[in-house]
């Protein structure tokens, strides 16, 4: 997978697309072709007149040889914020088990979250 400048992830969607296309030396009918979609539905997604189903954003994302994450999000739209990165990152380089462990513990944490948010969503 490339690496993508930051200036790229300022880009909203459209931008990202029309980029990643040119950058692929594509035009839209050829993108179109490879995403099995009309031509004038990738110069609606270049335009943001229109977005792009999964499905089809799947397409865009194998088509232009990227993560869909960087064709939809922007910069640190996803990812860990900057209080758990460094927990994050250490927690990468323990060993499987260790890391079967931590994965365990915060799917409980998860889970309790949102069993809490669901439980106070329900009675308001």
């Amino acid at each position: 997978m490339n690496m993508i400048n930051t200036e790229f992830l300022d880009m909203n969607f459209k931008e990202r697309l029309v980029t990643l296309r040119k950058k692929k030396g594509l035009t839209q009918q050829e993108l179109a072709e490879l995403i099995d979609v009309h031509v004038i539905q990738v110069h609606r997604y270049e335009a943001g007149t229109t977005q792009p189903t999964f499905e089809v954003i799947r397409k865009l994302a194998v088509a232009l040889n990227i993560s869909a994450d960087e064709l939809i999000f922007d910069k640190n739209e996803r990812g860990p914020d900057e209080e758990l990165k460094l927990q994050f990152e250490a927690v990468s380089k323990f060993p499987p088990e260790e890391k079967k462990t931590v994965k365990e513990v915060l799917d409980g944490l998860i889970l309790k979250h949102e069993a809490k948010r669901w439980a106070t969503s329900y009675k308001t």
